[in-house]
């Protein structure tokens, strides 16, 4: 079977807008935190998102994103960071043709979900354009991308929610794997979104100032946006070609909770059999694991059961591993977290350093693994990180990213 590597890399989020700018900023502890511009939230209790700032969607992406609404934000993003990642990847446009592109996403283009231009029967004394129903169908952000870079291979959508970025990238390497690609361009993107931001706020799950990660005091999550994208190839395309290589996706786990549609299993069983798929794909043992990158939201019930599931899988070497969220800077950027998270995890191996959890204050006596709080971490040994991803519905996505090894 082939083995799959990372090439290239590509982001944009509220803390940087390239890789580079991102791991300095996780570096740092720059945080995205900031009072909501994109919509008025004077009628709510809530009022700090984390949205991108100075960033404009470049002309010929051809994506209409319309002031006031986020109009096509999401597939701007998606076409920002993706150009990065390809860019990264050093494909010349041959290549670029044959490439498959998965997409995840939780709210896809929310905005158009109730779209007058589409929902209505005339809008402003005309009809609206025939064509106004493709910007509301699920599929639209991949359709753009594989349009955009002319890509002719598999184009997918996969919208399980807060997870979809790693099921977007588990999709990505089953295809290399399968020999039915070469190269895939997979990741995640979501615009910041009035309909989640409201939903989490009357869920009872956003903090109203800063996000605390496993930390004793945290009030919940924050609510923001951004993209993610790399290049998965095969490990062979890949050498004959003289690229880069950032890291290898070793293995990938998925698992549903089957438990309730909101609220994680309180003893992280999914979760934990999600870890120990990704594990078991990859060939590894437990104490294989340097570092876990957590999905970490900063609520009450997510980070107790993250670190059950931990605990359920590591067992009394839990203890011994790092573990940290990037979401305390970052917020919760829905559909594309676990991407930019797998972007962090390759820049993790690249420069041997762990991104601390920021913003971690008390210890919680249920939340008690080493969580790298507020400062980076220099690691001698950093060649295997578990990346977690937990979302509604239970969906559980869970990656191992190694550093490469030629065989």
């Amino acid at each position: 079977m082939s083995r799959v590597v990372v090439t290239g890399l590509g982001c944009v989020t509220p803390i940087g807008q390239s890789p580079k700018a991102l791991w300095e900023a996780l570096m740092t502890g720059k945080s995205g935190a900031a009072a909501v511009r994109s919509f008025d939230t004077r009628d709510m209790d809530r009022h700090v998102g984390c949205e991108i700032r100075s960033w404009r969607p470049r002309a010929n992406w051809r994506v209409p994103v319309v002031h006031g609404n986020n109009e096509g934000r999401a597939t701007a993003l998606a076409c920002d960071s993706a150009q990065q990642a390809i860019t990264d990847a050093g494909l010349a446009s041959r290549l670029v043709s044959r490439m498959a592109v998965c997409v995840g996403t939780t709210m896809n283009e929310a905005f158009n979900g109730v779209n007058s231009r589409f929902t209505s029967v005339q809008v402003n004394g005309r009809r609206p354009k025939p064509n106004a129903f493709s910007s509301i169908v699920m599929n639209r952000i991949a359709h753009h991308l594989a349009k955009q870079f002319r890509m002719e291979g598999q184009a997918i959508t996969i919208p399980t929610a807060c997870a979809a970025g790693n099921y977007a990238i588990a999709h990505g390497r089953d295809l290399i794997m399968r020999g039915k690609a070469h190269l895939v361009l997979a990741g995640g993107t979501d615009a910041f979104s009035r309909i989640a931001f409201i939903g989490f706020a009357r869920l009872q799950a956003m903090s109203p100032d800063v996000c605390r990660p496993f930390d004793r005091n945290r009030q919940g999550l924050l609510v923001s946006e951004g993209s993610a994208f790399l290049v998965l190839e095969d490990a062979e395309h890949a050498r004959k070609r003289g690229a880069q290589v950032y890291a290898e996706i070793l293995g990938c786990g998925l698992s549903c909770d089957g438990y309730h549609i909101a609220a994680p299993h309180p003893r992280g069983i999914g979760a934990a059999i999600a870890m120990q798929r990704a594990l078991q794909q990859a060939q590894l043992a437990k104490d294989d694991v340097d570092y876990i990158n957590a999905h970490g939201t900063g609520t009450w019930a997510n980070d107790r059961m993250e670190t059950a599931a931990i605990k359920r899988v590591f067992g009394k070497s839990a203890a011994g591993i790092p573990v940290s969220s990037i979401k305390a800077v970052l917020g919760h950027t829905m559909g594309a977290a676990s991407a930019i998270e797998a972007v962090a995890s390759c820049l993790a191996i690249l420069h041997k350093t762990l991104p601390p959890t920021w913003h971690y204050e008390e210890p919680d006596p249920t939340c008690d693994l080493d969580y790298v709080p507020n400062q980076p971490r220099r690691m001698r040994r950093l060649n295997v990180i578990l990346s977690n991803s937990f979302a509604f519905g239970g969906n559980n996505a869970c990656l191992v990213i190694s550093r490469h090894r030629r065989r």
